[in-house]
């Protein structure tokens, strides 16, 4: 295993006082391990990303794949709660979020951090978030989760409790829709866990409700459809964003021209995500270069 280097103990040592609840301190001295930003031989890029959010994962590898093939390092930081990745990416501790929802999901963390951070570019324009439930429910719109609260005993199976999706949840669904009146709690936890309980109840062929999102691969792994939501509680569709630390379009300029240019339509989008999650689980850079067998001209190339 390789040793940590600097600022991979540096982001440790963030996700260690989040989970104690502690307070964020400014743990990095937004120093880069740039070079002249050239041909990219020698500089090392970081890219800090939330696995089990697999739009994250899938496009942190596809950065990977072409920016070595280019000369770079990269290297990959695995943070489990959205706060802790923006205070990373804020405080320079790393150089990457490589797919941010920075429009109406993570607004909040935007309003917090932005000035901070870069927004490099938008590479998919249409995600949105879900309720979601199994094909064969009864139910088809969120205003009529009320009238199945003893049904679901009410719970809404959520994920992460500092994901956007959740505060959009918490703060907006639930009001919109009296769910807490309705006697409706949020059960979070993670991803991994969420799907979890969908998968079982699916076994089961039982009632259950999900938070999601789009673009995602469990939507058709799992056979789910949307909820309708009259009341707009969950946004309106936005982009999905590459954004740096502060400086890094200085340090790595022609990387980051070449990330600005990346446009994945929904089913390029939707290639990578299958191969780099379910066919290539175990093996992720094999998955990213089996599609870039099919799709180098979508994505081409940093300049030399």
């Amino acid at each position: 295993m390789r040793t940590p280097t600097p600022r991979r103990r540096r982001v440790a040592a963030v996700t260690t006082a989040a989970a104690l609840g502690l307070s964020l301190a400014a743990c990095g001295d937004g120093d880069s391990d740039g070079g002249d930003g050239g041909s990219g031989e020698g500089d090392t890029i970081t890219l800090g990303y939330i696995p089990s959010w697999t739009d994250g994962l899938s496009t942190a590898h596809l950065l990977e794949h072409v920016l070595e093939e280019a000369g770079y390092t990269v290297e990959h930081e695995e943070i489990s709660e959205a706060g802790v990745l923006y205070t990373a990416l804020a405080e320079g501790d790393i150089d990457m979020f490589p797919s941010a929802w920075p429009e109406v999901t993570h607004a909040s963390y935007m309003e917090q951090y932005g000035d901070r951070i870069e927004d490099i570019g938008a590479y998919y324009d249409n995600a949105v978030l879900t309720f979601a439930v199994p094909e064969y429910s009864e139910i088809t719109s969120i205003e009529q989760l009320p009238d199945y609260a003893d049904e679901l005993d009410g719970r809404i199976v959520g994920i992460e409790p500092g994901a956007g999706l959740t505060e959009a949840t918490q703060e907006s669904v639930f009001p919109a829709y009296g769910l807490e009146e309705a006697g409706y709690s949020l059960a979070t936890s993670s991803t991994s866990t969420m799907l979890t309980e969908l998968g079982n109840a699916i076994d089961a062929q039982e009632e259950i409700v999900v938070t999601l999102w789009r673009p995602f691969w469990a939507n058709a792994e799992y056979n789910v459809r949307d909820l309708e939501d009259p009341e707009g509680a969950l946004g309106e569709p936005e982009a999905l964003h590459f954004l740096g630390r502060e400086g890094f379009t200085e340090d790595f300029p022609e990387a980051a021209e070449w990330i600005e240019g990346i446009q994945l339509s929904d089913e390029e989008y939707g290639a990578l995500e299958d191969l780099v999650v379910n066919q290539h689980a175990d093996d992720p850079a094999a998955g990213v270069a089996a599609w870039m067998e099919e799709h180098a001209d979508v994505v081409g190339t940093p300049a030399s």
